[in-house]
């Protein structure tokens, strides 16, 4: 019985460590740095933990000697001795390493790209610096580097306390209001890296995801370019009729569609919505069928959402599914 505890309990932790959001699949500088620490430190704790248990069993089945009172002292004063200092040894050591593995994530190379992420309840906001204003964009949820540069976020949040992590490319830091912290990837392979809010900030906590797109310096530069355009003109009759009703309803109060009137800066910017993977951060895949349930009933979704029910008919709804998909 208890053998089989003990293999449920190692299987549970294996799967733990596996999967899209995992420390251990290490694809970037910084989480390459962080689980060679971490393989290191739990060798070194196995080591001393079976030496513990070696010694444990010894004293246990070792006979006692009547007469070798006085050596069974001296050889427990060196045995003492030796493992105070085998104490400091191992925790001189990984003081150390944990050192140099700080060190080492913070002399990452000069960025090369500069994204300001902005934590709001809850989803991601993140504006893509640039040295000419023009070239700047803005995005949601879905956050784009090429593989190979590094690229520093600059981290705030416009509410409560938020926390950016990507376990497969980088530790977490907090996003705290009136505050910038500093984050920097480096992604060293192509992928799509899952992120998570690691710090409750309210109901909806758990669906506060992102996603990191790396991808070859070509590419990336292709989807920028994409991104800094407007947003494309409907051709098809239902998503011409719904880009109106978008105008006409409290929706370009809200939101922002680049290259029309709507200029909102409540909710996320939607030029190229009909590109992006998800919608609700990560809580439904992009398909017209849930850009109108999302629309349809935001707070059935996703409760306390700052997203307001509006008012429409069934063909509105369909109509401004369309103008969301054809938004590429």
């Amino acid at each position: 019985m208890k053998s089989t505890s003990a293999l449920l309990l190692l299987a549970l932790l294996v799967s733990g460590c596996t999967g899209a959001q995992s420390i251990l699949n290490a694809e970037g500088h910084a989480a390459i740095e962080l689980k060679e620490l971490i393989l290191w430190i739990i060798c070194v704790c196995a080591v001393v933990w079976l030496l513990v248990m070696i010694a444990l069993v010894s004293a246990l089945v070792r006979q006692r000697d009547p007469d070798g009172g006085a050596i069974s002292e001296r050889k427990a004063a060196v045995a003492i001795s030796g493992a105070v200092g085998a104490t400091v040894l191992v925790i001189t050591g990984l003081t150390i390493t944990s050192f140099y593995t700080t060190r080492a994530l913070s002399e990452a190379s000069p960025a090369e790209l500069t994204i300001d992420v902005t934590a709001q309840q809850w989803w991601w906001q993140f504006t893509y610096v640039d040295a000419n204003p023009t070239r700047a964009f803005v995005t949601a949820n879905e956050l784009h580097i090429p593989v190979g540069k590094v690229a520093r976020l600059r981290l705030k949040s416009s509410d409560v306390i938020h926390s950016f992590w990507v376990p497969s490319l980088a530790g977490k830091r907090d996003l705290i209001a009136g505050r910038e912290n500093m984050l920097t990837l480096r992604a060293e392979r192509p992928g799509i890296y899952r992120g998570q809010c690691a710090e409750f900030c309210g109901l909806q906590h758990s669906h506060m995801a992102l996603f990191v797109i790396a991808e070859a310096q070509a590419d990336y530069e292709r989807w920028a370019e994409r991104q800094r355009g407007v947003g494309a003109e409907p051709t098809e009759a239902e998503a011409v009729a719904g880009k109106a009703v978008f105008m006409a309803k409290q929706c370009a109060a809200c939101h922002t569609i680049r290259g029309t009137k709507a200029s909102g800066t409540t909710g996320p910017d939607l030029t190229h919505v009909g590109s992006r993977r998800t919608i609700a951060a990560g809580l439904l895949e992009i398909t017209r069928g849930s850009l109108a349930a999302w629309i349809a009933d935001p707070q059935t979704l996703k409760p306390g959402n700052n997203m307001p029910l509006v008012p429409l008919t069934g063909d509105e709804l369909r109509q401004l599914a369309a103008y969301m998909e054809s938004l590429r």
